[in-house]
């Protein structure tokens, strides 16, 4: 997880042989538990995109949208394939280096650069749209409406661009903390508002006519003496199920808010920066320890927590039919079952997810380290 660290702005922290890079003290993966397989892991597709996500953390996630899924790599390579068979329907180079995952919506999709540009590309040719020159880098997937495009920027900056022309609608800004998770949550976006959790522990809703903060929630509060521990990031995207929003927060909680009226439902002490999954009456949080815990979506109690991926670094959950399944830094795929959360089943990826995976009708898409984009399902 540490890798994720960021110096938000002027901090200077002596990290000189600290095991956040790479030295002799870093923490070794557990190792893989034997278990009898249940279901066997069957790959539809699989497909190149570039040459994967570079060395920068970055969160290199597919979109979906009609029956096409799109992938990145930070080489500027920019891909879409039918989601059943794999076939390519366009490639584009963009000639730069690429930081974000791909939003999609709307006919369009857009990947963000290191230099700050949101691009946007024709979702059927993978022609060129428009290019937007933001204020930083946008490092999570840009997210649609009917008219608008908004992604949340490192600076802690929100912006709302027309889906059409690239122009700016509306931004909102945050007070940002001094050190940060590399790293940003990636906004709910409706028709009317927006909801977003920020870097600072906050969690808003933002009208999409102006911008302007209908309801604010502190999910989690700054506490400890040194900054490290007074991080409080909400860097998983929050998750509406069932008419509740779910968001997860770093060394803070898991809070269910209404999001009608912005009540708080219940709250519960887990510290995560992925994003949620759901399934069977319950959320699924990989922590920031990599346990995975189901809680109870109406009394967040604790259904069952699986400890053995411990130190793998997972990746989000996804709900795939009744199995729940996560990927690691090693390089593996695993099932869990959503009803206790005994492995079920594994696969061997050629290398480690960090992106979050997608899932659509029960088919996991995983863009791998090395820019391997896959198609998979339990049979």
């Amino acid at each position: 997880m540490l890798r994720r660290l960021l110096a938000a702005s002027i901090l200077s922290i002596s990290l000189t042989g600290c095991s956040m890079w790479g030295g002799s003290d870093e923490v070794e993966p557990n190792p893989l538990v034997d278990f009898s397989a249940e279901r066997q892991v069957m790959v539809k597709w699989s497909s190149q995109v570039g040459d994967g996500p570079g060395e920068v953390f970055n969160q290199m996630t597919p979109a979906l949208l009609d029956n096409s899924v799109f992938a990145a790599s930070g080489d500027g390579v920019v891909a879409a394939f039918d989601q059943n068979t794999g076939s390519r329907l366009w490639r584009v180079e963009l000639d730069q280096e690429l930081i974000g995952g791909v939003g999609a919506g709307s006919g369009k999709v857009v990947v963000s650069t290191m230099a700050g540009e949101l691009i946007c590309l024709d979702a059927g040719t993978g022609a060129k749209l428009w290019v937007a020159q933001l204020s930083s880098e946008v490092v999570s997937d840009a997210q649609f409406n009917s008219q608008l495009v908004v992604a949340q920027q490192v600076n802690g900056r929100i912006v709302a661009l027309n889906a059409d022309t690239g122009e700016q609608v509306w931004s909102y800004e945050s007070s940002m903390p001094r050190l940060t998770l590399r790293g940003t949550s990636s906004p709910l976006v409706a028709l009317d508002v927006t909801l977003a959790g920020l870097d600072n522990g906050k969690f808003v809703a933002l009208d999409n006519q102006s911008g302007g903060v209908l309801w604010e929630q502190s999910i989690s509060l700054a506490e400890g003496r040194s900054e490290l521990e007074r991080m409080t990031d909400v860097d998983g995207r929050p998750l509406l199920f069932e008419n509740v929003i779910y968001i997860p927060s770093y060394q803070g909680k898991v809070v269910a808010i209404n999001p009608f009226n912005a009540q708080t439902l219940w709250s519960k002490d887990i510290s995560s920066y992925h994003s949620l999954a759901a399934g069977f009456g319950n959320i699924y949080i990989s922590e920031a320890n990599d346990y995975i815990q189901a809680l109870d979506t109406r009394t967040a109690a604790s259904v069952w927590s699986q400890s053995q991926l411990e130190n793998r670094q997972i990746t989000s959950p996804v709900v795939a039919g009744n199995a729940l399944a996560v990927a690691d830094k090693q390089g593996y795929l695993h099932f869990m079952s959503q009803i206790d959360g005994h492995f079920i089943a594994r696969f061997k990826l050629g290398s480690g997810v960090t992106g979050d995976m997608k899932v659509k009708d029960n088919t996991i898409y995983a863009l791998t380290d090395s820019g391997r984009l896959y198609a998979l399902t339990l049979n």
